[in-house]
């Protein structure tokens, strides 16, 4: 038998990291699927998991665990097939070390994805949007960082983990405000701010602690902002706002759906993907074209470009309903009761 815990902690600690140069969350979430699977194993073969074997991971138990995750963790396809690629790649990484398990994690990694449905990507309308940015009280210390957050999170369109990643340094105070982002894959980019998002931002860095931290924003004990606390503020926010605009009571609002709003509202403005993309940072513009399907109107001008073809012109005459009655199918002597018609009825004659 072959313990797992060597394995996992050279994958995690340089295999991905060194080897493969991985980001700091990629690394994270692949521990996540793996602490998971992990503590699954563990209750199904009713064993700690730091006494799992390679061996007992074999892919009926991969499968339950993947039904696991949909049925009692509510995941959803695409969160389910995030963990199943984790997996896969810690499987390839140990078919090297370990080659008598070959055939166990040919099998494992035979496992295919599941498809799932694309749906609209969920969006705030603007007047939502000014909503929720309006709740922090600007007399307030915390009230001055989450309106800055909200800002610049909507503003530049961010991914969580860009937010709570910016750095002080990473701002530019110049006569155009801009920051620069650390994005996905290790993409930089820079992007200018509003005058209200420069307003916001100026007013935090103020206020703003010389703490060790060098991230731009930081909780109430002065240490960096993760990505869960940005997530209770927002939350926070959104249920006050939400007394002003009901509709937000219908809406699940998520940090990526300020994402997914700044890119809605820049395609309406511009009618330009690749503006789009490279505000956001997408390395494809295929990625970007989900933004189209949303709204209506970003197709209006394919629309009005077509010539649509004409309607022939006539009137609607109903069909005289003693013919209708002779059309019908009818028994000998007995009325057409499926159609409600009779003689006496058509004629005004009793019978």
């Amino acid at each position: 038998m072959t313990p797992l815990a060597t394995h996992v902690s050279v994958f995690l600690h340089e295999r991905l990291p060194q080897e493969r140069a991985a980001s700091h969350n990629t690394c994270e979430s692949y521990a996540t699927a793996l602490q998971l699977l992990f503590e699954f194993a563990a209750r199904q073969l009713d064993k700690q998991p730091c006494q799992l074997n390679l061996e007992e991971l074999d892919a009926p138990l991969i499968l339950d665990f993947l039904r696991h995750l949909e049925s009692e963790r509510a995941n959803s396809p695409s969160t389910r097939n995030i963990r199943l690629s984790a997996i896969k790649s810690f499987m390839r990484f140990v078919q090297y070390r370990v080659p008598s398990a070959m055939e166990q994690i040919l099998q494992i990694l035979a496992i295919p994805k599941k498809r799932s449905e694309t749906r609209l990507v969920k969006h705030l309308s603007v007047d939502e949007m000014q909503a929720i940015v309006d709740v922090p009280d600007p007399a307030t210390r915390l009230g001055i960082r989450d309106r800055a957050m909200l800002h610049v999170a909507y503003a530049a369109g961010l991914r969580v983990s860009e937010l709570v990643g910016l750095r002080v340094d990473d701002v530019s105070l110049g006569s155009v405000v801009s920051i620069r982002i650390r994005g996905k894959g290790r993409k930089e980019r820079s992007l200018p701010l509003w005058k209200e998002t420069a307003s916001a931002l100026r007013a935090w860095l103020a206020i703003r602690d010389d703490a060790k931290a060098p991230e731009l924003f930081l909780n109430a004990k002065g240490e960096a902002m993760t990505r869960w606390g940005f997530d209770y503020v927002l939350k926070k926010h959104v249920r006050t706002a939400a007394q002003r605009h009901p509709s937000l009571l219908q809406k699940v609002v998520s940090p990526h759906v300020l994402r997914h709003t700044c890119a809605v509202v820049t395609l309406q403005a511009t009618h330009d993907l690749r503006k789009v993309a490279l505000w956001l940072g997408h390395a494809s513009v295929q990625t970007t074209e989900m933004y189209t399907r949303v709204d209506p109107k970003i197709k209006l001008e394919a629309l009005n470009a077509v010539t649509p073809p004409h309607l022939r012109k006539g009137r609607f005459r109903p069909p005289d309903k003693l013919i209708a009655m002779l059309r019908a199918p009818m028994l000998c002597g007995v009325p057409n009761r499926a159609n409600g018609v009779t003689v006496a009825k058509m004629t005004g004659v009793s019978t």
